[in-house]
């Protein structure tokens, strides 16, 4: 397993998720549980799939596939917290890490994206700006 920082923060998530998701089945809370553990583990398992991608452009698409995840699951931990279900410090805890994923990974992205078009020969937004 690659060691990277987005790798490691991405697992750690998982771990934090899943915990969470068992501790909302234990309180049946179904439905939720499912569905952030789905979203919050998917996560990092795009970006483990993007390391193994059979292009540069599959590399972005899993990628882009995780941010979309990564957005869900910040879309579920509010929800848990204005329903009462996740308190106030988990809450800031547990969101304050699915951000720091999605500005990796909107960073990962936009390099990657950059990196195609060179290889293309292609400008990028930056190098068109400055024309």
């Amino acid at each position: 397993m690659r060691e990277d920082k987005l790798s490691v923060l991405s697992m750690r998530f998982s771990v934090e998720i899943f915990h969470l998701s068992k501790r909302l089945q234990s309180q049946r809370e179904y439905l939720i549980s499912n569905q952030i553990g789905r979203s919050g583990m998917s996560i990092g398992a795009n970006i483990r799939e993007a390391q193994y991608a059979h292009s540069k452009a599959d590399f972005i698409a899993k990628l882009q596939i995780a941010l979309k995840e990564a957005s869900e699951t910040g879309y579920w931990l509010d929800l848990l917290h204005e329903v009462q279900c996740l308190p106030e410090a988990d809450h800031k805890r547990l969101s304050a890490a699915c951000g720091e994923l999605r500005v990796i990974l909107i960073h990962s992205i936009n390099t990657a994206k950059a990196n195609l078009a060179r290889q293309r020969g292609e400008n990028t937004k930056y190098e068109q700006e400055k024309q």
